[in-house]
Order: structure tokens, then C-alpha cells, then sequence
């Protein structure tokens, strides 16, 4: 059985979007504050792409992956 292998390309966008909106709006999806992060995994994400890079990031905070996407960062 071959190990799962990161989506360089996913990973690497992940790493440099930022929060379009909001008190947090410019930071960068995997800086943003777990609390608020937990918030959105409770209420619902926002649709398309950026719900569904805040619920990669709700995993990667939940597991302490932050140093892997960040070393993405351009």
C-alpha cells in the first residue's frame, strides 16, 4: 500500500488565501484563530472553495499540521 502523497498545487494555495471578509479579513486561512475556525465546523461553512479550504484548515488545526502548509507560503 503506497502512503498518501499532499496535493502540492492545493497545499500551496491553501497556505496563501486569505479571509476575504470579516473581523479576520487578510489574514491567512491556516493563521486564523482555532476558536474561530471550531465556529464555523458548529454554524456551516460558506459555500464553494473557501468553505472547503476552512474545513481542510479545521483538520489541519486539529491535528497541528500548521508548520506543513505553512512552509507553502510564497
Amino acid at each position: 500500500m503506497n502512503p498518501v502523497q499532499p496535493d502540492d498545487a492545493a497545499l500551496r494555495k491553501l497556505a496563501n488565501y486569505r479571509m476575504p471578509f470579516g473581523k479576520y479579513k487578510g489574514r491567512y486561512l491556516v493563521d486564523l484563530p482555532e476558536a474561530y475556525v471550531v465556529w464555523f465546523s458548529r454554524n456551516g461553512y460558506p459555500a464553494g472553495a473557501l468553505g472547503e479550504m476552512l474545513r481542510s484548515v479545521y483538520e489541519i488545526k486539529l491535528n497541528g499540521l500548521e508548520p506543513l502548509v505553512r512552509r507553502y507560503r510564497e
